[in-house]
């Protein structure tokens, strides 16, 4: 079966470019690199992947870019191109250009409650769809209302929520997290990343049964038709290996027929990000 992981990162690490690696995360101060992955992939049959951006600067997305056209296995760039800028269109049809630049993410999970509700950043969303260019949701439950609408305000743009909106895995609280995923259930739109889960659980102590509760509920909205695997390497390296974070989910989708299976690992992925294989 073809494994493409639609949600990894590369960085050179600097302290200014890269300030949200605290301390806690220190082992993060690293350069992650396209070399470093590469034998990761080779060991766990991994097809291909979709590198996304960790820091809000051009710079960072032109150098994944570059490393896209010099590394084949790299079949996208999710990059960062502030969309409440006034010259968000010229920016938008620049990246464009290069065919590995797929997709926009802002870190939203570090703005106030209403930035999805400003007009100069609806505005950038509003010009994505002509473009083909997707858009990476990374927020936290308290963002999923502002998220929906944002979403059903918007029927033709492909959205897709990275790491399930960070449901709270180690205190065990879905309620509230599981009733707003509902409300993406009659948007076809918008599709699910299944990535980031170990650091959202306990990283010393977590185990397999953990995740089915938030898996279970994103199986129910979304279905095998927008659920895509991601690894968050080398984030998730905090709490697991490579292998831990495929096996979750290769375990949970034990029971799915081929065809479901191919879906999550790589069609949706091929399908949502429009990549060639």
């Amino acid at each position: 079966m073809q494994i493409i992981d639609a949600h990894q990162h590369f960085w050179t690490y600097t302290p200014n470019e890269y300030q949200w690696i605290d301390e806690e995360m220190k082992m993060l101060r690293n350069d992650f690199l396209p070399a470093d992955l590469e034998e990761l992939y080779q060991i766990n049959n991994i097809s291909g992947c979709v590198s996304v951006q960790a820091s809000s600067t051009e710079k960072e997305t032109l150098e994944l870019i570059n490393h896209a056209r010099q590394h084949l296995y790299i079949k996208g760039v999710v990059g960062w191109v502030d969309l409440c800028a006034d010259k968000a269109q010229e920016r938008l049809e620049y990246f464009k250009s290069f065919p590995p630049f797929k997709g926009v993410r802002h870190v939203i999970s570090s703005e106030h409650d209403e930035f999805m509700q400003q007009p100069d950043f609806l505005s950038g969303i509003a010009r994505l769809a002509d473009l083909d260019l997707t858009y990476d949701l990374l927020i936290y439950p308290k963002h999923l209302f502002s998220a929906y609408h944002l979403c059903k305000k918007f029927p033709n743009q492909k959205f897709i929520i990275d790491h399930l909106a960070k449901p709270y895995i180690r205190l065990k609280h879905f309620d509230h997290w599981r009733d707003l995923m509902q409300n993406f259930k009659d948007l076809p739109n918008v599709f699910c990343k299944i990535s980031g889960m170990v650091t959202e659980a306990d990283w010393k102590k977590w185990r397999y049964p953990d995740f089915i509760p938030v898996l279970d509920t994103i199986t129910d909205v979304f279905g095998p038709e927008r659920m895509v695997f991601g690894s968050d390497w080398p984030v998730c390296l905090l709490a697991g290996s490579y292998k831990n974070v495929l096996d979750i989910v290769k375990t949970y989708t034990e029971s799915w027929s081929e065809a479901e299976k191919e879906n999550l690992f790589s069609k949706n992925a091929v399908r949502f990000y429009n990549l060639d294989l």
